[in-house]
């Protein structure tokens, strides 16, 4: 194989004569562009932990200076899932219509809007209203920026890269337990400061995003041949032609993911996906409450503060292994082992809830890291099982199918935790973790390895592809 030249958006007139035209650009090595876009991508899945998070260590502060009820706490917790329900299943129908590029720099612009205008609310229903908009731009950018990014990445790269964006968010969430806990220092009003503080993050990726060219594969998609071809040349050289992108399937209509195949796809991962989404919006949401339930600290403790990073760096650290496996071992494999282990350290905490704060701590523990190990794999599946004309509607709608479950539980927790105790908490999320063990274990598909256009054909697929090697490109 010939030497590895990378070729960047930034400097499209720099062509080096080799590169070979027709070589399919799942089959190509892996170039500094695609590893800036993958952090530009990024950034909105980093927002997304973060103001997800935030709102959980904010609660401690603000239901005081709000004087709020348990409902209002449902309330204020679920109605950013909701709202991801509304932006995922609207907006990724939408870009899908009008294209990636120009979506990818909106919703950031709403979140960072949004967070500014939440730092000045004063009631409980503004605060509701105000999570919900935030929730419509988080929903909206999971199918935006992941789309974008699978329609780019080479097969060999595209789950580690793909579940990058996932690790990214545990990312977000452990910078805000610690933004939260920097700023409870800033006294009763400390719950405005930290709604507000995901739009100084929301900044710096919009700057990011700027200049991002529009995915050939969507272009190509709607009949645009020649902005296909602009594109391509220039993010992979004069040299380069539309010829290496390879044919999909015939356009597929939205309704389509409603029948067949791709409805046992839409299924599959919705349910996953809620399995996963249910327990952990539940800790990062709830957090708080959940530890001072184990012994973890008493109210207004730093200890709590404390015990919710180390529960966030967590997630981040059992990415780390998940990333390394995901195109070693596939995407099916990982999901099982994990969802086992996850249900057991749920089981446990519901069987022995009076157990001593340092064990009840440690299985969570468990269950954070192995959730960092495999939660970042809702977001590979939707993007690798249908085809470029409906894929960020499909991503839009498994978003939007996992938020009904997650927003109901994050309504119904807190009423949970004060009627049945950690106990019952638990065997919920035990028996969440288990339904999504058996989903995937019998409407599983492997697509390790696989070209897009073959993991998107109305096909089911078994053993994954062994082809490790991309051609030099």
């Amino acid at each position: 194989m010939s030497a590895h030249q990378p070729h960047t958006v930034s400097s499209p007139g720099h062509v080096p004569s080799h590169v070979p035209s027709q070589v399919p650009i799942d089959d190509r090595r892996l170039t500094a562009f695609h590893k800036r876009l993958t952090v530009f991508s990024a950034g909105g899945p980093f927002l997304d932990g973060f103001a997800l998070t935030i709102i959980g260590i904010a609660l401690i502060s603000m239901v005081p200076a709000l004087d709020m009820s348990t409902v209002d706490v449902g309330l204020v917790g679920a109605s950013a899932l909701i709202g991801i329900f509304v932006g995922g299943l609207v907006f990724g129908y939408v870009t899908d219509r009008v294209g990636r590029k120009v979506m990818y720099i909106a919703d950031l612009t709403m979140l960072v809007v949004v967070s500014i205008a939440s730092a000045f609310a004063t009631e409980v229903w503004q605060l509701v209203a105000l999570r919900f908009l935030l929730g419509v731009a988080i929903g909206a950018d999971y199918p935006i920026a992941s789309s974008l990014l699978a329609e780019f990445i080479p097969s060999r790269y595209r789950g580690r890269l793909l579940g990058a964006l996932f690790v990214v968010w545990a990312g977000g969430a452990a910078a805000a337990a610690g933004v939260g806990w920097a700023l409870s220092t800033m006294g009763p009003d400390a719950w405005r400061w930290m709604l507000a503080s995901p739009a100084v993050f929301g900044v710096v990726t919009l700057m990011l995003r700027a200049g991002t060219p529009e995915s050939p594969r969507w272009l190509l998609s709607r009949g645009r041949t020649e902005e296909a071809q602009r594109v391509c040349r220039k993010v992979w050289g004069n040299d380069a032609d539309i010829a290496m992108i390879p044919a999909e399937p015939a356009h597929t209509p939205f309704t389509a993911l409603f029948r067949g195949i791709y409805l046992r796809r839409v299924v599959f991962v919705g349910v996953f996906f809620t399995a996963h989404v249910i327990p952990l919006f539940a800790v990062y949401t709830f957090g708080p409450d959940i530890l001072r339930e184990m012994g973890v600290g008493a109210h207004g403790s730093h200890h709590v503060y404390v015990a919710e990073l180390v529960i966030s760096l967590l997630f981040l650290v059992g990415g780390v292994p998940g990333l390394l496996l995901v195109d070693r071992i596939g995407r099916k494999p990982l999901l099982l082992w994990t969802f086992a282990v996850m249900s057991a350290a749920f089981i446990a905490m519901a069987v022995v809830p009076g157990a001593p704060a340092q064990i009840l701590f440690a299985l969570l523990a468990l269950y954070a890291v192995t959730s960092g190990a495999c939660n970042f794999i809702e977001i590979i599946y939707p993007n690798e099982l249908f085809p470029t004309s409906v894929r960020a509607s499909a991503t839009g709608t498994v978003v939007a199918i996992s938020r009904v479950g997650s927003a109901v539980s994050t309504f119904v927790l807190p009423l949970v935790l004060s009627g049945t105790g950690l106990g019952g908490v638990m065997w919920l999320l035990a028996g969440v973790n288990v339904v999504g063990l058996l989903i995937t274990l019998v409407l599983g598909e492997e697509t390790r390895g696989r070209a897009l256009s073959e993991t998107s054909a109305a096909t089911r697929l078994t053993a994954p592809d062994t082809r490790s090697d991309p051609v030099d490109a």
